[in-house]
């Protein structure tokens, strides 16, 4: 079972979430509450899974929140569910350690299938902002020597993160798909994750993908 707390002010979404939830039979709405120091304050005693918040809230905002939970409770999962595309929002909580990033136009069987992703360890992100991370990138560090990728390992990383499919990637690399699989493999072995979205959350958090 999924233990999910929802940290938003709106009670008519909170509702809808939990009515959702409800015909999920592995997920469990433990907690809810209405800001970001309510969160804090019942955290501890919930032993949520996955915390799913909104960037606005009253008094912090779902970023200073988010990195704060990373800090202070590094087993529980974070999911963003916000209105907000904006790439400051996008990228300072994808900076602070968010699991996901979705945004509220998002199917709701979209939502359910993101809570078990990021309960199992993996990152969800909302396809219409991928190609953000793109632009989220720190020149204060070089980060060639730190997985030890190849060039062209590297060079399927970027594609990732560009959103691409093995197909797309294949024709742009003038590589079959089988050979993209077998990057695919060897990137996610290096870097220890198990997901493409994983993969492009933990390459930008680490540098991994210059500028163009």
């Amino acid at each position: 079972m999924i233990n999910v707390m929802l940290v938003d002010d709106h009670a008519v979404l909170r509702d809808g979430l939990s009515n959702i939830f409800e015909m999920e039979d592995d997920i469990n709405v433990v907690g809810e509450a209405v800001s970001g120091n309510e969160a804090l304050e019942s955290i501890a005693e919930i032993n949520p899974d996955v915390v799913l918040l909104d960037i606005n809230l009253p008094d912090k905002n779902g970023v200073e929140l988010t990195s704060i939970l990373k800090k202070d409770y590094p087993d529980v999962k974070v999911l963003i569910l916000t209105m907000h595309s904006h790439d400051e929002y996008f990228m300072a909580a994808i900076r602070e350690g968010a699991d996901g990033y979705l945004l509220k136009d998002a199917p709701s069987i979209q939502v359910v299938e993101a809570i078990r992703t990021v309960a199992k360890g993996e990152s969800v992100i909302d396809p219409s902002l991928t190609k953000k991370l793109l632009g989220f990138y720190n020149q204060k560090n070089d980060p060639t020597d730190k997985n030890e990728l190849t060039d062209r390992e590297k060079e399927v990383l970027l594609c990732l993160v560009e959103g691409l499919s093995n197909k797309e990637i294949g024709e742009k690399l003038y590589i079959s798909d089988k050979t993209v699989k077998i990057h695919v493999s060897k990137i996610f072995r290096k870097i220890n994750v198990k997901s493409r979205s994983q993969a492009v959350i933990y390459a930008v958090q680490n540098q991994l993908v210059p500028l163009p």
